[in-house]
This record gives C-alpha cells, structure tokens and sequence, in this order.
C-alpha cells in the first residue's frame, strides 16, 4: 500500500536501505553505482535511501559518494531520473561524518564531539570540534541537502545513527562537552537540530527530512530505550518528516549491521516502542527480507515501512517477487557479510550469491552461441552456479552430484539453527536448477572415461573439498568424527565433545552441538580462535559474542598430542595436559578434492573447454566458487 512522507507519497512500503556505494574520484555518483540502485527501483521497491553523501571533508577525508560542490548534482540528477522513471522515490542521505569512526591513518586524529579514543585505533584522543567548527559543518549539511533537492530528490536522511558523528553529539557516551553542545539531552541533541534548522532554512520546511538515528545502543553504557524514545518527540517537534530507527553500534557491530547468526525481525519490539509515541511514519529494519515477517511488521504496527538492505544486493527483485507471491523465486542474502567485507577493502560492493551486483552491466549475461552440451560435476555452491548460468543463456546442461542431493559443503554450513540463512539459500538454489531445466544425475561418481564418452563441449570442475584429519596418534577410533559428520547428522556426539580446530567451522559445529549438549571444548593450536578466518569483523563479533554468552571452553595455544579411548592429550606452555574426552570432533580444514581434475588434466586441454572453480582448486569461501563459476560460464 501507498504512504505519504511528508509532502510524497512512496507506492509501497517497502525502502532500499542506506549502505555504502562507489563514486567516481570527485566522489559524484558513479554510472555503475547509478545503474545499481536503478535496479532496484526497478525491481519494485517504493523508495531509494542512498548510502551516505559526504556534506563536508574539510575535517576526514572521504570513503563515501560526496555531495559538497555544485558539479555532483548533474550525475545527481541522472540517478534521481533513472529511479523515478520506475515510479519510485529517491532519498539521498547525507551526514557531516564519521568522527571517531573515520577510517583514515594511525597519526591523524579524527574530530569529534570530545576528545575520546578513535575507534579503530584507540591511542589517538579525537580532536573536539571548536562551536565555530560546529556552525560550519551544520550550514554544509544544510548546503549538500540543497544539492539534493536541485538535483531532484524527493527527500533526504540524515545519517545520525551507529555511533557515527552525529550520534557521537547524541550519545553520553561519547559526548563530554560542558559547553551548549553538551550537558543534558537536549543540550546533547543541539547539534542534529542545527543540521535540521540549516536544511530548513536552505530547502524549505517542506521538502521532507528523514532522521535515522539509534534509539538504542544495545552497550552496558550506551543509550537506552527510554532516552530513544524522548528523543523521538524531539525530532518529531523539530519538523522531520519521518523517523528510520535502527539499534546498536560499532561495539556491538553486528547488533547494527547483522550477520548470519543473528535472528530475522530482532529490531521490531524496539521499533515499536517508537512508532507508539509519535505522529510521522516509521522507518524499521533489522533482517525484515522473510516477506511473511515484513508484511508482520506493517500489518501488526512494529512500524510504517520497512527498509530492506543486503537482501536487496542479493535480489534486486525482491521488492516485486513478493507483491505476486513469488517467494520461492527470491534468491536469499546468506548473511556472510562479504559485501561489506569487500567495501572495508575499498572494492566494489560485491554479493556471493549475486555476481552482476554494483556490476550489472559489465556482468550481465547474453544469450549462448549454439545449442552448447555442458557438463558440470560437483552440485555444491559452484557447481549450482554454474549450472544455472549455463541454463540461463540456453544450453543444454547436466549435473551430476556424488551425494543424494545438491547443496555440497553449504549442506553442513546452514546446518546449525543459526545458519538458516545458508540452508534458505541451498533451498533456493537446488530449486531453481531443478526449474532451469538442467538434467540433475544425484548419487553419480564421475569418472574420467564417462566424462570423455559424453562429447561435451564445455566442462566445470567443481568437486569441492575434503575434510582434513591430521596424523594426531588415536584419530582412526570411532568415537573420533569430522565436523561435517556431525553437522550432516552423519553422528551423534554424546557426553563430554572435543572440538579440534577453533577457525570457522570448528567454532559453529561447537555451538551447534552447545545446543544439546552442555559439555563442549574447543582446543585450538594458534593462540586464538578464528585467528585466520578470513570474514567481515561483524561476523567475527558475533560469533565470538555467541561463543562467550555460551559455556563453550576453549583451550588456546594447545597442540593436542594424542587421542584415547575417552581422552585427549595436548601440549601447552611446555606442559602436556589430559582431558576426558567422550567424543572427539575433528575440524582441521579442508584438502582440495581435485583428483578427478589432475586425471582428465592433459586429455581436456586437448579435445574440451574446461575450468576448475571453488575449493577443488583451494579451499576458500561460497564468494570464491559462485564468483568464478559464473564469469567462466558467461563467457563461453
């Protein structure tokens, strides 16, 4: 249904939320970040919410789009037609920056309201911003927001959420100030009311301001509901239009941008508590892409539209899959967070499910040449990629799997209850090969003279990995399974459970047993758990915070020796301990399960097109074998 902001009506309830983007050098909207949000408003959703425009870098340098000077608003413009041409409404967020969040160097201190540690390295005091340099960074806000409203925008937001600078000035936390800018609330609050005075004064007091902003930072010291709710009334009294509320911050990273192992719908009681004490609409987020939790959220009052993030880099389709009902159609964000893990390096926002996301020109697929026959062996994440690129461009295609159904590695990876995300995407995607047409031979070993009797014209390896069990004394005992064994329901652990290997998966297969089984240890050889996984800080916090709200024991720097009957034996500060042990748990790492590709290497480059993709090349993560599954693919 429609919604009225302000002075414009949104055609559903349904935004794309704030993240980052890419820009061309003078920080002006990139074509392909233009192209990128066109898709989504294309694909139905009611109104774009652009990541954050700079307003001002006279203080931090920039790592986002910046809207400061007059010759970004003709790329501007072009976004703001492109989006509109689909019927729905674009909103441009804008903030004076990321204070003590700035990522710059280890020598410059940021500014902020205060002179307290830098979040990233915190033995640089930020510098506190002079009342001076307060009015200028205010009028600049207000300036980029005219930017804006030339460059057609329905609307803009200010970023005053996440502990970022404008909630730096909010929050107790970080604000010391004795001075107007400081004290009580309202003193505290100053700050974002100037910014809202000074894009009034610039725009108008009806073009439509959006304030999204942190009712609740989920941090011992931090701000409480209650403080978030007063502050609802505030803005709504200063003339804002609608309200976006979110929850957490940078200490708990994944409380505000969540991950896979967090539950969907966990920000809908707090939204509530908002939407209950003020007039204007109310914007919720917080893992809302379940279509049934979403409309919940609408229908039931949690708030008035919701606001869809990493989902909508998954499938930009969302928005109109789930107007006609077409859930099953709808290709699942798995919460792996490589999107940002790829921003943080300052590379495109990439998706590991979604290939052509922020590329969707330079990756889009084209029709085949011919009637091709192309075999893919291996139904993991790789091979189900490759398979229904295949089938998507008009070849004929056949998969064969070893095991009794698709999926590969991801089948123990979405396992735990707290991988849904991951299961929900194997569902998907086993489904939609099914759909594609593409000839699915299950419980088929490959073997080379099959593979050469076929007359393929082109070939995908992708046979996966291994676990790896190492040549610990006593590991051959029976009480002593793999990781996958458990997570695949292969075994059943029972009484006191070693885990060898504190990485990735040694770390969730310990919580997932936790959940029936009190009894568990993590014995780790490096000095810390998930010491080289390779995933986005937020995740880690996560996954390090479940661990610890857990009675998971680990035993770091400890090299077990060797495994008995209901024992295990490791080495640590020179010392060599015995614990009781009534199931042991390997989770070593994987081993390149590349055999079949050696044997057929000499006889392929000869008579076939083929590639090798995803850990039968080396052991890596989902994004590596999508990825490279599908650009071999859509060249041939």
């Amino acid at each position: 249904t429609k919604i009225k902001i302000g002075n414009f009506t949104v055609p559903n309830r349904i935004a794309m939320a704030p993240m980052g983007t890419t820009s061309d050098g003078d920080g002006g909207y990139s074509a392909r970040s233009i192209r990128y949000f066109e898709e989504r408003a294309k694909g139905g959703t009611g109104m774009i919410i652009t990541g954050m425009n700079a307003a001002c870098t006279k203080f931090e340098a920039y790592t986002c789009s910046r809207l400061d000077d007059w010759h970004q608003v003709n790329r501007l413009t072009v976004l703001c037609e492109r989006v509109h041409q689909y019927g729905a409404k674009l909103c441009v967020q804008l903030g004076p920056g990321g204070g003590r969040q700035a990522i710059a160097d280890r020598f410059t201190p940021p500014h902020s309201s205060s002179a307290i540690p830098s979040f990233w390295y915190p033995e640089l005091i930020c510098k506190p911003f002079t009342v001076d340099e307060i009015h200028y960074l205010t009028d600049k806000v207000g300036y980029s927001a005219s930017l804006a409203q030339l460059a057609g925008a329905d609307a803009v937001e200010i970023h005053g959420y996440g502990s970022y600078l404008v909630d730096q000035f909010m929050g107790a936390k970080w604000n010391k100030r004795t001075d107007e800018y400081g004290g009580d609330l309202r003193g505290r609050m100053k700050f974002a009311l100037e910014i809202i005075e000074n894009i009034q004064k610039y725009c108008g007091k009806d073009f439509p301001i959006i304030f999204k902003y942190t009712p609740e930072h989920v941090l011992g010291d931090g701000r409480k509901i209650e403080e978030g709710i007063e502050m609802a009334k505030i803005f709504e009294e200063a003339g804002v239009a609608a309200l976006h509320v979110d929850r957490g911050c940078y200490e708990v990273w994944y409380e505000q941008i969540n991950t896979v192992y967090e539950k969907h719908g966990l920000q809908l009681e707090m939204m509530k508590k908002i939407k209950d004490v003020v007039n204007i609409p109310v914007i919720g987020q917080g893992k809302l892409n379940v279509p049934s939790l979403a409309q919940k959220a609408i229908a039931e009052g949690y708030c008035d539209m919701v606001a869809i993030g990493h989902q909508l880099l998954a499938d930009p389709d969302w928005a109109n899959k789930v107007r006609t009902g077409a859930y099953e159609d709808i290709r699942p964000c798995i919460g792996c967070n490589e999107c940002l893990h790829s921003g943080r390096k300052g590379r495109n926002y990439v998706c590991a499910v979604n290939p052509t996301n922020h590329h969707e020109d330079d990756f889009a697929l084209l029709p085949g040449e011919g009637r091709k026959r192309v075999l893919v062996i291996g139904g993991g994440p790789g091979g189900m990629m490759g398979a229904m690129t295949a089938a998507e461009r008009g070849y004929d295609v056949e998969l064969w799997e070893k095991e009794d159904c698709l999926g590969g590695l991801m089948n123990a990876a979405g396992a735990p209850s707290f991988k849904e995300d991951v299961a929900w995407y194997v569902k998907y995607a086993s489904n939609r090969v099914y759909r594609l047409g593409v000839k699915v031979v299950l419980n088929k070993e490959a073997t080379k003279e099959e593979i050469l009797k076929g007359n393929f014209d082109k070939i995908l390896i992708a046979t996966g990995s291994n676990p790896f069990v190492p040549p610990i004394k006593g590991v051959e005992q029976n009480h002593v399974v793999t990781a996958n064994d458990i997570l695949l329901k292969k075994k059943s652990p029972e009484g006191k459970v070693i885990v060898i290997g504190g990485g990735l998966v040694g770390c969730e297969t310990a919580l997932h047993i936790h959940e029936y089984i009190e009894d568990v240890t993590i014995v780790e050889m490096l000095d810390d758990i998930l010491a080289v996984a390779d995933h986005c800080p937020n995740n880690d916090m996560s996954l390090r915070a479940k661990i610890k709200e857990s009675s998971v024991k680990i035993e770091a720097s400890a090299k077990v020796l060797s495994i008995g009957e209901n024992t295990i034996t490791y080495e640590k500060d020179g010392k060599e301990n015995t614990i009781p042990a009534d199931t042991v748990v390997v989770a070593s790492g994987f081993r390149a399960n590349n055999k079949l590709a050696k044997e057929l290497e000499e006889e392929l480059e000869e008579r076939f097109d083929y590639v090798v993709v995803g850990d039968a090349v080396k052991p890596g993560k989902i994004i590596d074998a999508t990825r490279d599954a599908y650009q071999w693919m859509r060249l041939q």
